[in-house]
């Protein structure tokens, strides 16, 4: 199991993670829904006390990732097979993310 930690304007929004069976959860903090002020990270994870669970990795993370030749040389200079999507997520959505929403690896217990 791996886990991200999901911030928005660089505070902790909830956590991602990738089950063992590559199957992924987003689950939003406690913190940020019981905050009106704090909006849904995107309209396809509305905010919900309910686990979101999905066979892969939800398309709002996934379109946060390098495509064509730009994720192979990514890939291949960080040493990260292609077919990683998460690993490539938690290497490369820490800094440099269109809009609000960065991707920091978690030292979370499993």
């Amino acid at each position: 199991m791996r886990m991200a930690i999901v911030l928005y304007k660089g505070e902790q929004a909830g956590i991602l993670t990738e089950q063992d069976d590559r199957t992924f959860s987003f689950q939003y903090e406690d913190r940020w829904l019981a905050d009106t002020s704090k909006p849904a990270i995107t309209l396809t994870l509305p905010k919900s006390s309910e686990t979101y669970r999905s066979p892969f990795l939800f398309p709002f993370f996934f379109h946060l990732l390098s495509e064509g030749s730009n994720k192979a040389i990514v890939c291949r200079s960080l040493h990260i097979d292609e077919s990683d999507d998460f690993g490539l997520l938690l290497a490369t959505a820490r800094y440099d993310t269109i809009g609000a929403v960065t991707i920091q690896q978690s030292n979370l217990p499993s």
